[in-house]
């Protein structure tokens, strides 16, 4: 009797260095189960002290990856990372709402660790206006809510709460706003739909290892959906997972800059 595997795909940028984007994904989706499949949207030549090179994949040969995958593949649960221009942002939205996939992870790659902004205002209104309403899921940290709404970036857990809601009206069916950039003890982040908001606190891991932790977060929220579990479960997980990730994974060594977490811990 044949099975059939739990798939998951990614739709992000290549990191060289195998701590963030499509690598991280991909790795992510094996340690929970899920078969990976990628959409490579962007070349970066980077590692653990930043990112030196990018060479942007054409949109067209985007659309055609996708549709080599959902031509011939089930696809049970999509993360989007990394869309350059607002042409690929297009070109994902147009294909999510032919294919209609029955989960959507969203993480915003807007805004490096520098401060500096990856997307132009362009992108940002694409991602916006065209992506915001497909998804099951968006996926921001403080500076990222901050460049959607054009807003200054939230400083309390009431700022969250506010932000959170002003994202449900620009049409995103649930926000998970990460609150990693407070300050205090224990990190919160806001799960909000139109019918709850629900907290989620862990603690901090002291660690240099903490490259690609939005894309691994991401992308474990989008596994865990793609096996069934519910949003907020799903959610729940994928937060214990990360952060078992970057407690094993702050004793290594990898390269001269911040080092990735460890992905396949459960299995170490």
């Amino acid at each position: 009797m044949s099975k059939k595997y739990t798939t998951a795909l990614t739709i992000a940028g290549s990191d060289c260095s195998g701590g963030a984007g499509i690598q991280a994904d991909l790795k992510t989706f094996c340690a929970i189960g899920c078969y990976g499949m990628s959409v490579i949207t962007a070349l970066t030549a980077q590692n653990t002290q930043g990112v030196q090179s990018v060479e942007r994949v054409s949109d067209v040969f985007i659309r055609e990856q996708l549709q080599s995958i959902f031509d011939d593949i089930e696809v049970n649960a999509v993360k989007i990372g990394m869309l350059h221009r607002p042409e690929v942002v297009r070109v994902v939205a147009s294909t999510l709402r032919e294919r209609r996939p029955r989960h959507v992870v969203l993480d915003p790659v807007m805004v490096a660790k520098s401060g500096d902004k990856l997307l132009s205002e362009e992108a940002v209104a694409a991602v916006r206006d065209e992506l915001l309403p497909l998804v099951t899921l968006i996926t921001p940290n403080l500076p990222e809510i901050a460049t959607l709404l054009g807003a200054q970036e939230p400083r309390t857990v009431a700022d969250m709460r506010s932000a959170g809601g002003a994202l449900l009206e620009l049409g995103a069916p649930a926000v998970l706003v990460k609150g990693g950039h407070l300050v205090g003890e224990e990190a919160i982040d806001l799960l909000i739909t139109s019918s709850s908001t629900r907290e989620y606190y862990s603690e901090r891991i002291e660690t240099k290892n903490s490259h690609g932790t939005g894309c691994t977060l991401s992308s474990a929220i989008a596994a865990y959906l793609a096996r069934g579990l519910a949003l907020e479960d799903a959610v729940e997980e994928a937060k214990r997972y990360l952060t078992g990730a970057l407690r094993e994974g702050a004793s290594f060594e990898l390269g001269h800059g911040k080092g990735p977490v460890h992905h396949l811990w459960r299995s170490s």
